[in-house]
């Protein structure tokens, strides 16, 4: 898996994989990142010594930024048809939440949209106090319902009022609301970040595999959603895009930076009822 466009897997130890997004300049999601998580989660799914997965980011700014807007999923066309049958963002986060090992999300930076839809299909969130800023921003653009999951993930994970106040209000949260939310399980200080999370992973890859697959599945049984939720979300997701609302709203961002660093990117919660 090592030498990938985009996702840097490091074997820290048989059980123990670190993998860094890196898709400047602000790690935007795209088709090749689908293409790339679907081969780490098909390697990870195979390998009888795997039991913990940390990602995290080569910018310190942006962990995931959010979809890439300008992508039209063609890129996909000569794929293997998704595992689940769901969107192919959606198959991989959902094959995401049922790896038989324990993901863990680092998270130092920007994620939003996508980004944050990543996170929630993690098993355990772990922010920087200092340095996070993560949220659902598509209402803002045009009033655009989440479509990868966040609306049947967050009210299980923070409660219906919270995961509204989430969506609705496509602000950002840092890393002490979120933790005070259960948007992220902890946030820590940011100069403790990196030796929390690798000692965390340290003590779970000593875990029996098998063992940690029986425990995660008696989890998920309780808390994950069922798959049949995701597609009318990802059809009305995909609906809003073209309508003259949202469109209007992605000219006048794409005219200001979106997509680019700078201030739009920066505060893309904060300023996205703007245009």
């Amino acid at each position: 898996m090592t030498g990938v466009a985009q996702l840097n897997v490091s074997k820290e130890s048989p059980s123990f994989w670190r993998v860094s997004f890196d898709n400047p300049p602000v790690n935007l999601f795209d088709a090749q990142t689908i293409i790339e998580t679907r081969a780490l989660i098909d390697a990870a799914e195979k390998d009888p010594a795997l039991t913990v997965i940390v990602f995290e980011s080569a910018n310190p700014d942006y962990f995931i930024a959010h979809w890439d807007l300008n992508e039209d999923l063609a890129r996909l066309a000569d794929q293997p048809p998704p595992v689940t049958g769901q969107h192919p963002f959606i198959d991989i986060l959902v094959r995401l939440s049922k790896l038989p090992v324990l993901t863990i999300s680092k998270i130092r930076g920007r994620a939003r949209g996508a980004g944050s839809e990543f996170l929630l299909a993690t098993d355990v969130r772990f922010a920087s106090r200092e340095r996070t800023l993560i949220g659902q921003f598509e209402m803002g653009a045009g009033s655009v319902p989440p479509g990868g999951g966040a609306p049947a993930r967050l009210p299980r994970l923070v409660g219906r009022g919270r995961a509204l106040e989430i969506l609705a209000g496509a602000d950002d949260f840092d890393g002490d609301l979120a933790e005070r939310y259960g948007y992220v399980n902890r946030a820590v200080p940011d100069a403790e970040l990196d030796d929390f999370v690798t000692a965390f992973a340290n003590r779970v890859a000593r875990a029996d595999r098998a063992t940690l697959a029986e425990l995660k599945a008696w989890v998920d049984a309780l808390t994950l959603p069922d798959e049949r939720e995701y597609p009318p979300q990802a059809a009305a997701f995909a609906a809003r895009l073209a309508t003259p609302r949202v469109q209007s709203w992605a000219a006048a961002t794409f005219a200001a930076g979106l997509q680019q660093p700078g201030d739009l990117e920066e505060r893309l919660g904060t300023r996205a009822f703007e245009f």
